[in-house]
């Protein structure tokens, strides 16, 4: 007997994935015999656009792939160039930088955890729905997501596409006045931040253990985010310039999105990766906290990862205070570069995890090709294997709409990249 439903379900605006999805799942006996997470994203293209370009157009150029995370690009970029020209920066750009990806993160996860993810655990179609209920919790997250966006403005000039950055520093360096006006929201911030943490502790997140693969940067001295080695929880360690040797990105027939594998196998980026690899590299405070919240790192719950976006919050409110708190103007907010001939790499952290740039370069700084790999393609293999093994154990015995919202919950968990592109979820459930 076979009972086949079709059903197209419309999502929100700020949605699951970026373009046009679908999911189909064919289920037999109780059992996911097949299951599809279809990505319908047009050519983006922008790695042609990038050749023949000079390193600051580069950097400009691809601040425009996300709305959302920006400077995870920029920065990815500045760093592969200058690691090429060997060009040394001055501490006062390095510490500058961070503060400036501390902005994104705060202004990202604000965002996905009140806006998208707490939704759905509280049991509301959206946020303003939610809001009718927690308008505390949701005030409290747009002040975080305004701060943070505030905070990539100040170096950026502007918190969407910024145009601050550049190869060897920033274009202009932001006014002691504007930095302490920052700064005070920073140290009235903590409050908000630490009462963030107990609250996603305290959402009814399910139960779902699996096994997987975390996959971060790794830095000695500080929680990973602009710098560091490729690490794995199988035992990997690697440079940004190893990467192509251990990682493949390939190309599969149900969605234009390209997946990727590490030595062959599903892997995680992204928020909960980085804290079950990096969870000691947190301040003394916050690992307090997560103990007396009963929160253990790592985790195998895919669905921790709204407490180690909260406990990053945490983390980048109090590190861009320890950078800002004691600011003086540079004499310059750059420094002098040459070009070189030769193949740039880096890798950061983005908010949804590892992003890793490619370039090689003429003897003039031109790039004459790009590779970028940022952390939502990463995560579609496990995606895809967290929907199948988490409907699993939800139970297939639900209903056609129960199903799907529990496949977009689990869709959403990761934060896949937003984009201006149509948002769309159809689920194709057969039966036999």
């Amino acid at each position: 007997m076979s009972d086949q439903r079709n059903i197209s379900i419309h999502v929100p605006v700020l949605a699951r994935v970026e373009g046009e999805g679908a999911l189909d799942l064919h289920i037999k006996d109780g059992l996911i015999e097949d299951l599809k997470l279809t990505i319908f994203e047009p050519p983006r293209l922008f790695e042609k656009f990038l050749e023949k370009r000079e390193t600051d157009q580069v950097i400009d150029m691809v601040a425009r792939i996300c709305g959302i995370c920006p400077v995870a690009y920029q920065m990815t970029a500045v760093h592969a160039f200058e690691h090429l020209f060997e060009t040394e920066v001055s501490p006062w750009i390095r510490d500058m930088r961070r503060a400036f990806y501390c902005g994104e993160w705060l202004q990202s996860h604000s965002l996905h955890i009140h806006l998208l993810a707490a939704p759905d655990f509280l049991g509301f179609n959206s946020v303003t729905e939610m809001a009718t209920r927690h308008a505390a919790e949701v005030r409290r997250g747009l002040r975080l997501q305004t701060l943070g966006n505030d905070l990539i403005a100040l170096f950026g000039a502007r918190s969407v596409h910024p145009v601050g950055a550049r190869t060897g520093g920033f274009y202009h360096a932001p006014d002691v006045d504007s930095v302490n006006k920052i700064l005070a929201r920073l140290q009235d911030a903590r409050e908000d931040a630490s009462a963030l943490l107990s609250w996603t502790a305290s959402l009814p997140l399910p139960d779902d253990h699996q096994d997987f693969i975390s996959v971060s940067l790794h830095h000695e001295h500080e929680y990973p985010m602009n710098a560091g080695r490729i690490v794995s929880s199988a035992g990997l360690d690697i440079d940004a310039c190893e990467y192509n040797d251990h990682f493949r990105e390939f190309q599969i027939a149900h969605s234009t999105a390209l997946y990727s594998l590490l030595h062959e196998q599903v892997y995680l980026v992204g928020p909960l990766a980085r804290m079950n690899l990096n969870h000691e590299c947190l301040p003394q405070e916050i690992l307090a906290q997560l103990n007396d919240l009963k929160i253990r790192f790592p985790s195998d719950n895919m669905f921790h990862s709204i407490i180690a976006r909260a406990a990053e919050i945490c983390l980048v409110i109090d590190e861009a205070i320890r950078l800002l708190e004691n600011y003086t103007l540079p004499q310059q907010p750059s420094v002098a570069w040459k070009p070189r001939a030769g193949i740039a790499t880096a890798a950061t952290e983005a908010p949804r995890g590892l992003l890793w740039h490619r370039y090689s370069l003429d003897e003039q700084g031109l790039v004459r090709d790009a590779q970028i790999v940022p952390p939502t393609s990463q995560n579609q293999a496990r995606i895809e294997q967290d929907i199948k093994q988490s409907l699993q154990a939800f139970g297939l015995n639900h209903d056609e709409d129960a199903l799907r919202l529990h496949a977009e919950t689990v869709i959403r968990n990761y934060d896949p990249c937003i984009s201006c592109a149509t948002h769309f979820l159809r689920l194709n459930v057969q039966r036999d």
